[in-house]
Order: C-alpha cells, then sequence, then structure tokens
C-alpha cells in the first residue's frame, strides 16, 4: 500500500453485497486461483451444528469477479471493514493476499485479495457434488441461507456472462435433494457438533 487508491477483487458476495461505496467497479480477471466452494460456514450461512458451503479462492486456473477501486481516504477503513468481514479474530480462514489482476479496459492492478487459507479449519479441501449440496441446502445462518448466497452468486455471474458451471451443478443438485438429520449431517461434515471457537463466515 502506497498511500494512494487501492483496488480489492471481489469474487463471491462481495461482486453482489460490497458493503461500501467504491469508487469505480470494473469486471477483472485474477490467474492463478479458481472460485470454489471450500469453506464451511458456521455463523454467518451456518451453525457449528449444521454448516453451511461458502466461496473461497482455490489454487489453479483463472477467476472473473468484480475489482472495486477504493479512494485513498477511506483505504484503511474498507480494508479494516473487509479484513473483520472475511477473516475475523484469527485469521484461519481467508489470507489477505496482494495479486495481480487484469481489468475489463486491458489495466493491470495489484489488488487485495482474500483467498483459501489450506490450513485453516473451515477449508473442505476436495468435496463431492452431492456432499457440497446438502452442505448448501441446509446451511442458515446470522446474513440467510448458503442456497441464497450461491444462488445471488450465481446472478450476478450471469449478469456478467458467466455461465457458473459447477457451481451451477451445485445449485441443481440443491434444488432436487432432500433435508438431511442433523446427526447424519455433522458426521457427514466431520466438524464438532458444538459450538467451536475461530473464524466464523
Amino acid at each position: 500500500m502506497d498511500g494512494g487508491d487501492v483496488w480489492v477483487f471481489g469474487y463471491g458476495s462481495l461482486m453482489w453485497r460490497p458493503g461500501f461505496e467504491p469508487a469505480e467497479a470494473r469486471a477483472a480477471l485474477l490467474y492463478g486461483y479458481h472460485r470454489a466452494l471450500c469453506i464451511y460456514s458456521t455463523r454467518y450461512r451456518g451453525t457449528p451444528e449444521r454448516p453451511g458451503l461458502v466461496m473461497g479462492l482455490d489454487r489453479g486456473g483463472a477467476c472473473r469477479g468484480i475489482a472495486f477501486r477504493i479512494r485513498a481516504d477511506e483505504t484503511r477503513t474498507v480494508l479494516a471493514y473487509l479484513d473483520d468481514r472475511e477473516m475475523g479474530q484469527d485469521d484461519r480462514v481467508y489470507l489477505r493476499r496482494i495479486l495481480p489482476v487484469r481489468l475489463d479496459d486491458g489495466r493491470r492492478v495489484p489488488a487485495v485479495t482474500y483467498v483459501a487459507d489450506r490450513n485453516g479449519a473451515r477449508y473442505t479441501g476436495r468435496l463431492g457434488l452431492e456432499h457440497m449440496a446438502e452442505l448448501v441446502r441446509a446451511g442458515t445462518g446470522m446474513m440467510g441461507t448458503a442456497r441464497d448466497y450461491l444462488s445471488q452468486t450465481l446472478e450476478r455471474m450471469a449478469e456478467m456472462g458467466l455461465h457458473g458451471g459447477p457451481l451451477r451443478d451445485v445449485l441443481d443438485a440443491v434444488a432436487r435433494g432432500v433435508e438431511v438429520p442433523t446427526a447424519e449431517y455433522t458426521r457427514a461434515t466431520n466438524l464438532p457438533s458444538g459450538p467451536t471457537s475461530g473464524k466464523h463466515v
């Protein structure tokens, strides 16, 4: 950070609910990471007993999202808000990184980006389609359902001309599935059934 304007790259809920007023917003492309449902949510879109599933940037591929330019005089406030929203107190869900993104007008800029912490307790690793659908179907937290989170992200992606691919497959599987009993669900997610410490997302 050199004291000037700062760019922030959004790929999930930041695309449709940034929580701040950017000076500029542009479609952007990030190489080296892809958008994935790879984070257990135990507060915002789920609970410790029935965690939901939310997005993270995982290694490999590329991701199209939205880059937001933050004015220099608002940078500290906005980044503090985003750090609290994305990382909380223990920083074990997402890691803040500065990564190069290409804007839709051809510019290349460094952007604050929150990537999945593969060593964090909420990182899911690779999950099968039906397992992901179970998590999305059952998750409800402070900010609403995991299903609504995924649906709104896909709607925003569609507005940008992005199909959604595997994420769309998950939402389709959610729609055709059935409710999972709590005990069976807890065993499937391999998470504690009671309150836990650490970051909630």
